[in-house]
């Protein structure tokens, strides 16, 4: 079983990325277009609708640290069941139950977020970092580029359903949920927990190799891990938290109103539905540039170049017209490219950065608190527009915090392990022009 079996690793990002495009692509941007005919029979401001998307962003980051422990005392196979089964969950009370604004918060936001939480990012991201470190960066792009693909073929075609039945959003509800009873299985049956379990090693390299050898790429490989504590105490990790808000912050606005954006702008529902399926094939090209750079250059510059396509849909997104449909389709895809190339740094520097004993601690901190600050993004968004009238100032809100988070991340180096209070020492390889 250790010298004939090949290298389960890339076996497993194929499982993993069926579990990404089932917990994340379906229950969170095809809903972006089930809500636009959920919103003709449930009314609601725009602040309201908002709500739910704060919600939703508010419990798929805070209960992160929870989440870690779960990992870390279950393992990740519990964990990712455990999502499907609060995202089935969600769904049956989107179908069945929604009756008010309050009952979708409820069922989408706080379920159904919680569902996203435990079935997606910190088990994937955990696993991958145990499974990889030398092609950690590649290997985490592939398993995070199927909720793009659910997105494009996924929001268009659950248009074309909801127009076929009159607009019953429900039965679109019920399908998410069987959806996620298959993410279960494939959960339970096909992931492992970590190489040793199957007597191989990171990356499939053999039992022989040297533990420690430098990693290739541009970056820093700290050897050997830190401890969470150590790393609290470092200005990377801060700069690093700040890095994370702006990756996050826009994603989540353009996330609950990006469509609405659209209509506002006179866009059709059909041609509304096919910007967000756009916005969902920019974050799965996103995401394989950030995997490929964050891998080759340096991890913090990698980072920044992923912002960057936020700053270019941004701008694109004041120009917004009915008259030119490619503007609106141009800055989708430049939102979903910024968090696609930005999520996938932002994770593998954390690991590269502090090692993988204690990424499930410090992931869930940093997911914890930045998701306590742009879970606001739906209602802080939808609160602009009912007082202006336009979106525009959320937009603005967004340049700033891009902004922000590129200052920071010049500055966010690998720190030495004196940076730490000199607690132990730190073996590290640098490349050149880092």
């Amino acid at each position: 079983m250790t010298g004939a079996r090949s290298f389960y690793g890339w076996k497993l990002v194929g499982a993993l990325w069926f579990l990404d495009m089932l917990n994340m692509g379906f229950p969170l941007y095809c809903a972006a277009v089930i809500h636009v005919y959920m919103l003709k029979q449930i009314p609601m401001t725009r602040a309201t609708f908002g709500l739910g998307y704060t919600v939703l962003n508010f419990f798929i980051g805070v209960p992160s640290l929870l989440i870690g422990a779960v990992i870390v005392r279950w393992g990740i196979r519990v964990t990712l069941v455990i999502g499907a089964a609060l995202i089935l969950a969600g769904s049956v009370w989107m179908a069945l139950v929604v009756r008010s604004p309050w009952q979708y918060v409820v069922g989408f936001g706080a379920i159904i977020g919680t569902g996203i939480g435990f079935g997606t990012v910190m088990p994937l991201a955990t696993c991958i970092t145990r499974w990889f470190a030398r092609y950690r960066g590649r290997a985490m792009a592939i398993a995070f580029t199927a909720w793009g693909v659910a997105g494009f073929v996924g929001a268009p075609e659950f248009n074309r359903l909801l127009e076929a039945n009159g607009g019953n959003f429900r039965m679109a509800w019920l399908i998410i949920g069987g959806l996620a009873v298959a993410s279960g299985a494939i959960a339970w049956l096909f992931v492992a927990e970590r190489p040793e379990d199957l007597g191989q090693r990171p990356d499939g390299d053999p039992a022989e190799a040297e533990p420690t050898r430098p990693l290739p790429g541009a970056g820093m490989r700290a050897r050997p891990a830190w401890s969470p504590r150590e790393a609290y105490q470092t200005r990377a990790y801060w700069l690093i938290f700040i890095g994370s808000i702006a990756c996050q912050y826009p994603f989540f606005f353009f996330t609950a109103h990006g469509i609405l954006t659209m209509k506002t702008a006179g866009f059709s529902a059909g041609a509304a539905a096919w910007a967000m399926g756009l916005f969902t094939l920019g974050g799965l090209g996103g995401r394989i540039v950030g995997g490929v750079l964050v891998d080759k250059i340096a991890e913090r510059f990698a980072f920044m170049i992923g912002l960057g396509f936020y700053l270019a849909g941004t701008f694109l997104a004041f120009r917004i017209n009915a008259q030119e449909l490619w503007i609106g389709d141009a800055a989708a895809m430049c939102y979903g490219a910024g968090m696609g190339s930005s999520f996938i740094c932002l994770n593998t520097i954390t690991a590269n950065y502090f090692g993988s004993a204690a990424f499930p601690r410090l992931n869930g901190t940093m997911m914890m608190l930045s998701g306590a600050v742009c879970s606001l993004a739906g209602v802080v968004g939808g609160k602009l527009f009912d007082v202006s009238g336009s979106y525009a100032p959320a937009f603005l809100l967004n340049l700033a915090l891009c902004a922000a988070g590129l200052g920071a991340l010049l500055f966010a180096k690998m720190p030495g392990r004196e940076a730490a209070g000199g607690a132990g020492a730190l073996v590290a390889e640098e490349a050149s022009g880092t």
